[in-house]
């Protein structure tokens, strides 16, 4: 007797692989969960070891659907999400890396981007791109693989080398090579996709001196990515969804309307507006990009991105050695009456939206002899609270005028920071009763198209907030915590 149908969605993150298996119902069946290593091999680099992310990848599916068959459920399909922009060469022929990954964080190509800005080429793309000139995108990453591999470029351009986001690459692993394909949301994070005429852009290729040979067949997000191989899980599972991680969480968060607005606290943190079918330039340094492209229609966003958030609590725990959870900086926050003057700029791999600044580096303002844990974790939660700010700053300057925002991530389990985020921006916050909403994002796509959910319109009404937290601070706290911000975050600019 055949189980009860259910999705699998595959979440591939910056520092580990999970995998969930969700009911027709979007309710949690089963869930695996692995980490794997970051690798720092000089300063600014980050790396991950391809088939780290790959073996991890493996062993969460394999879990998950072991346990979800288990309770008597049958995956129909399964919908991918995977960390955007991070950077993978391989050889079509064995499948073989050329290099590690080169993660979204990593900062090594900056000097060719300020090269490439000096000769006046930000504006064209931009245009084209609807990003900016930056490490934090894949085309300098993967000019950077062709010149530092020996012999890489020239059998790139002899149509020899693969080149993907990591869901490409997985992609490519899962079918047994037969399919190297990526959709329309990580296309648009490479520096290469035209997003208004919805193609690899020759202009682009040209720039940043790479070969067309190397890239994927851009699809929709809900498309067809052919089926798992027979030997990996034991049947062959179809593959009916693609997203990067911020728009798997878009959809996981039902965005679906113009204004709709949500904001993921991971690693990094990234805001994303829906702007429906109009492609929204940004006049204050903010990224335009595809929110979702459902049967061949795209709807675009305007995307701010933070590049530390939860990175900034590990760091504390691992780094530091001041806390020993990430549950603590709750505890230790809310027992504090203010941040005593306590601010962390946590530009680690650089400043994001709305600086765009790669060379500026993390700093802390305002120490004493009495500061002390309960300090840094306060400072460094706020710190992701600020930066939300800035955001905010820059997208209503742009003529968005959001009513509340939708929140999701690891970090928004606290509770503190739910609230003081809302007091900060003075708009309400909701948090949502399923909170792993990129990987609900991955199985919405897939089930979609596979028919276990509905429209995107019956998963909006079938949207549940867990609660909402309203605005409480007053204007004059706001005030002075904004100034603070302010002069730490010019002091590091400066420094």
């Amino acid at each position: 007797m055949p189980g009860r149908s259910a999705i699998l969605a595959i979440d591939q993150g910056t520092t580990s692989s999970r995998a969930i298996v969700f009911d027709a119902d979007a309710r949690i069946v089963s869930m695996a969960q692995e980490e794997f290593p970051q690798r720092y091999p000089a300063n600014g680099w980050v790396e991950h070891d391809p088939e780290a992310i790959w073996t991890s990848t493996l062993n969460v599916c394999r879990s998950a659907i072991a346990e979800a068959e288990a309770k008597g459920a049958a995956v129909a399909a399964a919908g991918l999400t995977n960390q955007r922009e991070t950077t993978l060469v391989w050889d079509r022929e064995t499948g073989a890396p050329l290099h590690n990954a080169i993660v979204w964080q990593d900062r090594r190509t900056a000097a060719q981007c300020d090269a490439l800005r000096g000769e006046g080429a930000e504006a064209d793309v931009a245009q084209r791109t609807g990003l900016l000139l930056d490490p934090y995108f894949s085309a300098t990453k993967i000019a950077w693989i062709l010149d530092h591999v020996e012999g890489a470029r020239a059998r790139a351009e002899c149509g020899k080398l693969a080149f993907g986001t990591v869901d490409a690459f997985l992609l490519w692993r899962l079918t047994g090579g037969k399919v190297h394909a990526t959709d329309a949301t990580n296309a648009s994070r490479t520096s290469l996709y035209n997003i208004a005429e919805h193609r690899w852009d020759e202009e682009m290729l040209r720039l940043f001196r790479i070969p067309e040979a190397m890239l994927p067949e851009v699809r929709d997000s809900n498309g067809e990515y052919g089926t798992t191989a027979p030997a990996l899980f034991g049947k062959s599972i179809a593959l009916l969804g693609v997203a990067g991680d911020q728009q798997a969480a878009t959809v996981g968060q039902a965005c679906f309307h113009p204004g709709d607005i949500k904001s993921t606290y991971g690693t990094g943190c990234f805001v994303l507006l829906n702007t429906g079918e109009t492609l929204l330039r940004s006049g204050n340094r903010l990224l335009s990009t595809i929110a979702y492209q459902f049967d061949g229609k795209a709807t675009y966003a305007l995307e701010g991105s933070i590049f530390v958030a939860g990175a900034g609590v590990q760091w504390l725990r691992d780094g530091l050695g001041v806390i020993r959870t990430a549950s603590e900086t709750e505890g230790l926050a809310r027992g504090l009456a203010s941040n005593n003057g306590v601010y962390v700029v946590p530009a680690f791999t650089g400043l994001g939206a709305p600086y765009w600044r790669a060379d500026v580096r993390g700093a802390i303002f305002g120490l004493t002899r009495a500061s002390g844990p309960a300090e840094l974790a306060r400072a460094m939660v706020e710190a992701v609270c600020y930066q939300t700010h800035d955001l905010f700053d820059a997208m209503v300057q742009d003529g968005a005028t959001p009513s509340s925002l939708r929140v999701d991530g690891g970090m928004v389990a606290n509770t503190w920071m739910c609230e003081f985020l809302a007091g900060l921006l003075n708009l309400p916050v909701d948090r949502p009763q399923v909170m792993e909403t990129t990987a609900l994002g991955a199985a919405y796509l897939a089930g979609m198209k596979s028919g276990v959910y509905g429209t995107p319109d019956e998963i909006a009404a079938s949207w549940r907030r867990d609660r909402r937290f309203d605005a409480a601070m007053p204007d004059a706290e706001r005030r002075s915590l904004l100034a603070g911000w302010k002069r730490a975050i010019d002091a590091a600019m400066s420094f």
